[in-house]
């Protein structure tokens, strides 16, 4: 007998569960999503290629009157040259003979025939030639505009491009003067030349075709005159009048702008206009288009843009609708088998009391298995508070302050730490550690040594000086590692011993070791150390330019002082006076040299200057400035005024002087012969000019 085969579990999901209500409002979101999406997509785009269309037809007018501007200007200046080349031909024996002059411009000069009138004045006024068409007409019969235009010619003596001179559209004309001059540079007379305004030479019907309806070529005076138009008709009328540019011409005359070559166009909702002047003439091009005319054919390619994206959008909606639901389908079947595994599990399972959401469908359901989940997050994190709690006690009973850092920002900040830097907790956790350093220098400089150190040996330790939240420095002994050490972005561990009282002894002790305590000068042991380093310095460099054999030269000088008549003070105003007589001669001194050398103490009334590389005439300049600055200086004391003076030896540092004693002798003899010469003087001597004892003992002390 065998045993009957075991029977397959009955699986009574379907082939296809129908998603949840979730899932169903999540496909309407994504439904709306792709509609907003694809109308805003559309919507943008129709009104980007909108834009660029009117940025394109902007550019093609501002371009094309810009070109038309300069072409008129062009013939303006050809017009010119014409009548320079006229003017040229005139001599000033012409203009006593009439006869001469009327045969060089009717037949003389071809150029002339370049103008429909030619006039010719003299420096009078009188004119001597007026041609019309070829022939000779009366003086009376010239036009008033066209006889100022002369005269200003004649009075300013420069050429002139005269304004519109008006009759009937056909004889509307514009003059051109040139003025003709004599050699010593004054005016002889003027010669004229007018161009019909719808000449070849100057603007002729042409220009303006071919003609359009939604746009429009015009070009007019400054005073508003239309000059040329699509509509002859219109030609000599107003631009106030004119659809479009009317109240664009009326904001650039309110604004009182001048006729410049460069175009500029303005939108407007029913017209784009373009305009461009010509600064000679004062003459303004102006192109004048209909919006909607030009950008018709743009709005039946939006239409059937926007029927385009409608269907797309409906075929995305569809494929996203049907993707959702296929995607989805893992999740109902993961629905269905929770729904099975609570059944088999509810016998075992003990109410709950958490306060769950009730919700239906499938989130109520994975709400009822996920519950054994929250259950085990509970008790882990119960257990985490209790180490945090732990942790925390431990840092704020450290004798030393603790701060755990990643990714630059503080994230754990111990009591002792915060006491240190002076700020909260919350103040500190979270910020960047740039908040405890002074400057963003220092940050940079100590994270580079910081990461050298780590790099070299796993962990660092040194000082640092922090910044305390009210802006005071504080020094910390600093010792770091990783919290993971094979990873520095794990995070790091600092410890942080204050040492700033110590550190503050030990340079205090420093700098009351080498200052005078009076005038906080360097000290006579200070003088020595720095003077002899300075010469070890310079014996270096000779021994290296004798091997060159070059000529050894100076390195600096010294300067001897001793105060004149400072027993005076002592003895009348008393040892507090003197003493603040030497602060103040102290100050003074390190503000006169500190830029190039430094100043010092060497006892009593006697101070000492070391200007190094300093040339022998430059310490003679400083030596009297110290001098003169010293005698300016009146004390009072005790209702009584003082006059001091100060008697200062100079010596030249050169091969001669091998050590300190020989130096401050041959300054301190220098000092000497100062005193003896009258005091309150400077007096230089070289080194060979002076005598060292055997013993190498200075002769100082007061004079």
């Amino acid at each position: 007998m065998t045993s009957p085969a075991p029977s397959a579990a009955p699986d009574d999901a379907p082939v296809w569960l129908v998603p949840g209500a979730l899932v169903l409002r999540l496909m309407l979101v994504a439904v709306l999503a792709v509609a907003l999406s694809g109308a805003v997509a559309a919507w943008l785009v129709t009104r980007a290629s909108g834009q660029e269309a009117v940025r394109r037809m902007v550019s093609q007018q501002t371009d094309e009157v810009e070109v038309v501007a300069r072409l008129l200007a062009s013939k303006i200046e050809q017009s010119q040259k014409v009548l320079r080349t006229v003017a040229a031909g005139i001599t000033p024996g012409m203009l006593e003979s009439p006869s001469s002059l009327e045969w060089l411009l009717q037949q003389g000069l071809p150029a002339v025939q370049f103008f429909d009138t030619m006039q010719v004045a003299r420096d009078n006024g009188e004119l001597r030639l007026n041609l019309r068409a070829g022939l000779l007409q009366k003086a009376a019969d010239l036009d008033p505009a066209e006889r100022d235009a002369l005269r200003r010619t004649l009075v300013d003596g420069k050429p002139l491009v005269s304004e519109l001179i008006a009759g009937r559209t056909s004889d509307a004309r514009v003059m051109f003067t040139m003025p003709l001059h004599r050699e010593d540079g004054t005016v002889l007379g003027v010669v004229a030349g007018a161009l019909r305004l719808q000449s070849q030479s100057l603007l002729p019907p042409s220009m303006t075709l071919p003609a359009r309806d939604d746009s429009q070529l015009i070009v007019f005076t400054r005073d508003g005159t239309i000059l040329s138009h699509s509509d002859p008709t219109r030609i000599l009328g107003q631009v106030r009048d004119e659809a479009g540019l009317a109240p664009v011409y009326g904001r650039w005359l309110t604004q009182a702008q001048p006729v410049v070559g460069r175009g500029m166009t303005h939108v407007q909702p029913d017209h784009i206009v373009s305009m461009a002047g010509m600064p000679l003439p004062q003459w303004i091009v102006a192109r004048v288009s209909t919006s909607q005319a030009l950008l018709a054919p743009l709005r039946g390619a939006q239409r059937e843009a926007w029927w385009l994206a409608v269907a797309s959008m409906a075929l995305c909606m569809l494929l996203a609708v049907v993707l959702m639901g296929w995607m989805a389908h893992p999740l109902a079947q993961l629905t269905h088998k929770a729904r099975q595994l609570l059944k088999t599990s509810a016998g075992q399972q003990s109410p709950e009391d958490m306060d769950w959401p009730r919700a239906g469908g499938e989130v109520g359901d994975l709400v009822r298995v996920f519950q054994g989940l929250v259950y085990q997050g509970n008790l882990q994190q119960q257990h985490k508070d209790t180490l945090d709690g732990q942790f925390q006690a431990v840092l704020d009973s450290a004798s030393v302050g603790i701060i755990i850092s990643r990714h630059g920002m503080l994230d754990v900040v111990g009591r002792q730490a915060c006491v240190m830097l002076g700020y909260t907790a919350q103040e500190l956790q979270g910020r960047p550690a740039r908040t405890v350093y002074a400057s963003d220098a220092d940050y940079v400089q100590v994270g580079a040594r910081v990461r050298s150190e780590m790099a070299a040996h796993g962990a660092f330790d040194g000082d640092i000086c922090f910044m305390r939240k009210d802006g005071t420095p504080v020094w910390a002994r600093v010792q770091g590692r990783g919290v993971r050490p094979d990873e520095m972005h794990g995070g790091t561990v600092w410890i942080l011993e204050d040492i700033t009282a110590a550190r503050e002894a030990r340079v205090q002790q420093s700098w009351e070791r080498m200052h005078d305590a009076l005038t906080q000068l360097y000290n006579r042991a200070a003088f020595d150390e720095r003077l002899g380093l300075l010469m070890a310095e310079r014996s270096t460099r000779l021994r290296g330019a004798d091997d060159e054999g070059s000529e050894p030269q100076g390195d600096g000088v010294v300067l001897f002082l001793d105060l004149d008549h400072f027993t005076v003070v002592n003895d009348i105003a008393g040892h507090d006076a003197g003493d603040d007589v030497l602060r103040h001669v102290a100050r003074l001194l390190a503000s006169q040299v500190r830029p190039i050398g430094w100043a010092a103490r060497l006892g009593g009334d006697e101070f000492a200057v070391v200007l190094p590389g300093c040339a022998l005439a430059r310490g003679q300049a400083v030596a009297e400035q110290l001098r003169a600055a010293v005698h300016a200086w009146e004390p009072s004391y005790q209702g009584r005024s003082f006059t001091l003076g100060v008697s200062i030896g100079l010596v030249v540092l050169d091969a001669s002087l091998q050590d300190v004693p020989s130096v401050l002798y041959a300054a301190d003899m220098a000092c000497y012969d100062a005193k003896r010469a009258g005091r309150n003087r400077v007096e230089t001597r070289h080194a060979r000019d002076a005598s060292v004892t055997s013993s190498g003992r200075m002769a100082l002390g007061p004079v």
